[in-house]
């Protein structure tokens, strides 16, 4: 009796691309531990699996996708606006607690990178973004951002909103310069808003503004002057950064508010909230890149099943596995040529 070879991509591996795919997608993208995973795959395709198996897959997903990772970061160093945000992790234990880690993100219009660490500090900014970034930065006033250059970075109005807004809680002069200052900010966005819906020209927006941040200026100033200690020490920290508060009246198409990257961030959040965070280095590896493949598939409406089963299927058979990059559509290289 003969027997005819294995194909290379089933020699060796239990599990099919395509099931790989499915179980790192439960984890991944719809959020499941371990255990969860284990009972869907039972429930929904009678598959037994033992949690051991579960986290072999991931780990050979989390080596299937380092390449492609990898440019994801290559590009947005490239990109010419970004967002980031960073946001509470645990990764592994000391003395029997969950030891603090800290779970960043960049993101441009099509794509994400997010990056487990230790720190919260600009080393890790520096990485994500390249200290040669020269592309506008939305992010909030987290200092390990500073060392960007303030002309080319928008402040988060969303956060100074909540800085305004500290200041009135607190009371006495600064309470009363905080709901100035928020006067200010409301009539800012009325105005941004009109822009955003076409009901005032930009030329206009941009004529109106510079006598709101002059008045934004001088009562942040009073404040560090006359307001009590805590706000006038929030009011001399913005006032370091005062040009990336308006970097957007400037730039066309920037938005005041880093949104956008808080909501690309949400999932992440929602992931460490089931999860606990992760137990090893190795760990962080494959949720770092598994967040990055989904959320930027998404920005890009890309099937992440599909790419994750094709991603797996390269890797088994030792070819280049599929770029996460946009592809250009047909008419934009056309306009391009």
């Amino acid at each position: 009796m003969s027997y005819g070879e294995l194909p290379v991509e089933v020699a060796g591996h239990t599990f099919g691309e395509r099931l790989t795919g499915i179980i790192v997608l439960l984890s991944g993208q719809y959020r499941l531990s371990k255990r969860k995973v284990q009972d869907a795959l039972s429930d929904l395709l009678g598959v037994r699996i033992c949690l051991g198996s579960i986290s072999n897959r991931e780990a050979e997903v989390a080596k299937a996708l380092e390449v492609p990772v990898a440019q994801v970061g290559d590009a947005i160093r490239e990109a010419e606006r970004a967002h980031a945000d960073e946001t509470g992790w645990f990764e592994g234990k000391v003395n029997g607690r969950a030891k603090r880690a800290w779970l960043w993100v960049v993101v441009t219009a099509h794509l994400a990178l997010f990056r487990i660490s230790p720190s919260r500090g600009s080393e890790v900014a520096k990485a994500l973004l390249g200290e040669d970034f020269t592309g506008f930065l939305t992010t909030d006033r987290w200092s390990a951002y500073n060392w960007y250059d303030t002309f080319l970075r928008q402040l988060c109005w969303s956060h100074l909103t909540r800085d305004f807004q500290s200041f009135i809680d607190r009371g006495g002069e600064g309470g009363r310069l905080g709901a100035l200052l928020m006067k200010e900010r409301d009539r800012m966005f009325q105005w941004w808003r009109r822009v955003r819906d076409g009901t005032m020209p930009r030329e206009e927006f941009e004529l109106r503004m510079p006598k709101v941040e002059r008045r934004v200026g001088r009562l942040l100033r009073d404040a560090v002057v006359c307001a009590e200690d805590k706000t006038a020490g929030t009011a001399a920290e913005i006032l370091k950064l005062e040009s990336a508060m308006w970097t957007f009246v400037h730039v066309e198409g920037l938005e005041p508010t880093n949104n956008f990257g808080e909501r690309t961030i949400r999932h992440a959040v929602m992931y460490r909230k089931t999860s606990f965070g992760t137990q090893s280095p190795e760990g962080s590896r494959f949720v770092e890149r598994i967040l990055t493949v989904v959320t930027t598939l998404r920005l890009q409406k890309r099937n992440v099943l599909e790419y994750l089963t094709a991603a797996v299927g390269a890797h088994r058979r030792g070819l280049p596995v599929p770029s996460l990059l946009p592809v250009a559509e047909p008419s934009q290289l056309a306009v391009a040529a």
